[in-house]
């Protein structure tokens, strides 16, 4: 889904297959195989803003050299776990009774929760799917901390203790930077938020998205874990080297701890894949900093790229993904299923999970040609917008209809760069929405043990990520007041022939 081909949902049925996958779905989206079946095999035509996947590693010639080996890695065993652990030790400069390596991270979730939580635990939510699922499926206590949108999200770690002491809970864990929102905490206020909470059961900080961060190594309490009776970091590989298929990472903590996990887990839990993968990586250490280096500054970009739409609320963002809030009136559920028909563009819509709801997105971050198919693709859907692609669009009986009955107005920002003008303009067609909700969608899927985090900050409008505010008084409904500029040039194009 990593092609930059894509899909008019011309193939009638088989879009509608793969739109009511995502309808079925619960904690996470379909895989890339099932939609691939669903779709009639134009899976590969998707752009896909879905995954959280490094779009510019493994290189080419790795690729060249993995398929040139594809017969002995699908024909023969691995080695042993400690044998792959080993390389992998001697790349990162850790020690290998320290480290456990699992089939991807979300194995290591699952026998961290099997050994070592017992009765409960804390996190804050919004966060990854199955920190909150994997212990309440085994009977545990899930204690839940609803992160507050008008901080941006932010975990403030003083109210996070005080919400584990409140509840009693025993394990604690903090996903740094957090999936969806990217939020991250200095690693000042992780090691504080480490020696304050030193007497529980475990505190688990999770790194998975760290290596996409502007200062990640410099972050990670990776180090620190080692030397604490009570402290895993997880890490992810799988999402750093672009091979989520692979299934690869690994914790890293005191050697009691790692040699628990070591133990339970079996013995050829690691595949060919993975061990061809890491015994490469040496040869490769420069264009993989290369590769992070471009996800950082594609991140930046698309940030300010997506900040000049009217109405979206981005949050800023340290993973190698964005989270948003649509413009009101906007479902994030309808936006999803007519971004992947209409235009072939797949994103992650957040209804499902927890303490988020359908009005948010997460985008992943995707180089500057693919964003600019997703803005058009937004444009179009949300607004009505002139699609800004150089090829004609499909025949139809008649445009689709916009979600919003209005572009909503938004604060002053700097003025994108002028956009390529359309080589044929439409009339704007009539919208979806007759009138736009004026409050917020309400949450989907209210989880239980679910608390407010008592403390709040003002919502964030540095680099122009703030709320769209109401158009002026005295100006005509349905239309833009004097003076009105939405920061995206092919949209005030749009307005003024209104």
């Amino acid at each position: 889904m990593a092609g930059s081909g894509v899909s008019n949902g011309s193939n009638g049925g088989s879009g509608s297959n793969v739109t009511a996958l995502f309808r079925a779905s619960t904690a996470h989206s379909p895989s890339y195989f099932t939609l691939d079946r669903a779709g009639g095999g134009a899976a590969g035509e998707i752009v896909d803003f879905c995954i959280p996947c490094n779009p510019y590693f493994p290189t080419p010639t790795m690729f060249d050299r993995l398929a040139g080996s594809l017969r002995e890695i699908l024909t023969y065993y691995p080695s042993g776990a400690d044998t792959i652990t080993a390389e992998l030790c001697r790349l990162l400069g850790l020690n290998p009774q320290t480290v456990a390596m699992g089939n991807g991270s979300t194995e290591l979730i699952t026998w961290i929760d099997h050994l070592l939580v017992r009765e409960s635990l804390a996190v804050p939510v919004p966060t990854f799917g199955r920190w909150t699922d994997q212990p309440t499926e085994t009977g545990k206590r899930v204690d839940m901390l609803l992160l507050p949108e008008a901080r941006g999200f932010a975990l403030d770690p003083a109210s996070f203790v005080q919400f584990v002491r409140t509840r009693g809970s025993r394990v604690a864990v903090v996903c740094n930077p957090n999936n969806p929102d990217g939020g991250l905490l200095p690693k000042q206020q992780v090691l504080s938020l480490l020696d304050q909470l030193q007497d529980l059961d475990l505190v688990v900080v999770d790194e998975s998205f760290l290596e996409f961060a502007d200062a990640g190594q410099e972050t990670s309490v990776a180090a620190e874990a080692v030397l604490r009776t009570n402290v895993i970091v997880l890490r992810s590989l799988g999402k750093n080297f672009g091979l989520h298929g692979v299934r690869f990472g690994y914790l890293v903590s005191n050697p009691g701890l790692a040699g628990e996990v070591r133990a339970a887990l079996p013995k050829w839990n690691l595949n060919s894949f993975a061990e061809t993968v890491v015994f490469m990586l040496k040869e490769y250490r420069q264009e993989y900093a290369e590769s992070l280096s471009r996800v950082c500054g594609d991140r930046q970009a698309m940030i300010w790229r997506l900040s000049q739409l009217p109405g979206l609320t981005v949050y800023p963002s340290q993973g190698n993904f964005v989270y948003v809030r649509l413009p009101e009136g906007a479902d994030g559920a309808v936006l999803r299923d007519r971004l992947l028909a209409e235009h072939g563009v797949l994103v992650r819509e957040c209804g499902n999970k927890i303490g988020s709801s359908s009005r948010f997105v997460r985008l992943v971050v995707r180089p500057e040609q693919d964003v600019e198919r997703l803005l058009t693709a937004m444009e179009q859907v949300l607004y009505g917008g002139l699609a800004r692609s150089a090829r004609a669009p499909a025949p139809a009986p008649e445009p689709p209809q916009p979600m919003l009955a209005q572009i909503p107005a938004q604060p002053q920002q700097p003025r994108a760069q002028p956009l390529p003008q359309a080589q044929a303009r439409q009339p704007a067609p009539a919208p979806m929405l007759a009138q736009a909700p004026s409050q917020p969608l309400p949450q989907q899927n209210p989880p239980l043990a679910l608390a407010h985090e008592p403390t709040a900050r003002q919502p964030l409008a540095a680099r122009g990520l703030a709320p769209a505010q109401a158009a002026r008084p005295g100006a005509t409904a349905g239309a833009p007041a004097a003076g009105y500029t939405s920061g995206t040039a092919a949209v005030d194009r749009l307005i003024a022939q209104a």
